[in-house]
């Protein structure tokens, strides 16, 4: 399977498991660790960790974690659907770290007498929230600090330089078949707003949800955004996409690098830059 498919396949089993899962604080770092050694599941958080100097006490990494610099060469745990607790408890962690729709995933090794921690990434806020969490429980506050310091200057210079005319709609494409969007408290949604952009579907409590054409139809977005992984350019012959005025005009995104959009991770401001630089001519 290759890195894209498996991209979406990690993506889309968070949308399914999330609306079951329990939502679990991050816990305080572990007696007498003052640097834990710390097992990631969620490769954003592998990021997050490296960005803020804790890359040598990451002691295993998801599957999805090969394309990460730091994580080379480390012990892969998980996947999308189940954790390896064996495997993890061999490592001796002081720490683990995952996401909230890992609760079930995750249990055998509480009972372990494992230290695991939930941080919650589906908004752009989060991003910044599991940053600062992870400076605690890593023992690199300070780091924490000053990376999301710098991230949001970034973020701040970049959107200095929009000067749009007008704030385009945006439907952003998970999946064609069926059709699987963003909602407006998503991390996407956010980087969409952040752009100069505005996300076309208004009314999704869910961070990902399933849209119908039907729906997409009415909307008539300005554009369409996806990655590669979402095959929306084999289906653009297609109803409902042909029929859409973003289609036609050729307004349709497709993101290079789905891990830039998909991770809500230190590196969103270069996912930030390249939404600028395709919806200035859009927004004129």
């Amino acid at each position: 399977m290759g890195k894209l498919a498996l991209v979406k396949k990690i993506v889309v089993a968070a949308i399914l498991v999330a609306m079951l899962a329990a939502c679990a604080s991050p816990a305080a770092p572990p007696a007498g660790a003052a640097h834990p050694r710390i097992v990631s599941l969620i490769p954003s958080l592998t990021e997050d960790l490296c960005a803020i100097g804790a890359a040598r006490q990451l002691a295993g990494v998801s599957q999805f974690s090969s394309d990460i610099p730091c994580a080379k060469g480390l012990p892969e745990v998980n996947d999308a659907s189940s954790v390896d607790a064996e495997k993890i408890v061999a490592l001796h962690p002081d720490l683990v770290v995952g996401i909230p729709s890992q609760a079930r995933a995750v249990s055998a090794l509480k009972r372990a007498g494992i230290t695991v921690s939930l941080l919650p990434d589906d908004s752009y806020l989060d991003l910044f929230g599991d940053i600062s969490k992870l400076g605690v429980l890593s023992g690199h506050r300070a780091q924490a600090a000053a990376l999301i310091a710098n991230l949001q200057a970034q973020t701040k210079k970049l959107q200095a330089s929009e000067h749009f005319l007008r704030r385009p709609s945006v439907f952003v494409v998970i999946q064609t078949t069926p059709i699987w969007t963003v909602g407006p408290n998503s991390y996407i949604s956010a980087l969409i707003s952040l752009a100069g952009g505005r996300n076309a579907v208004t009314a999704l409590p869910q961070a990902y949800s399933q849209y119908s054409g039907e729906a997409l139809l009415r909307l008539q977005p300005d554009a369409l955004l996806a990655s590669r992984d979402a095959q929306l350019q084999a289906n653009l012959d297609r109803e409902p996409w042909r029929s859409l005025q973003a289609v036609a005009a050729k307004h349709v995104l497709i993101a290079p690098d789905p891990d830039v959009f998909y991770r809500p991770g230190p590196h969103y401001n270069q996912a930030l830059l390249w939404l600028i630089e395709r919806l200035r001519p859009i927004a004129r």
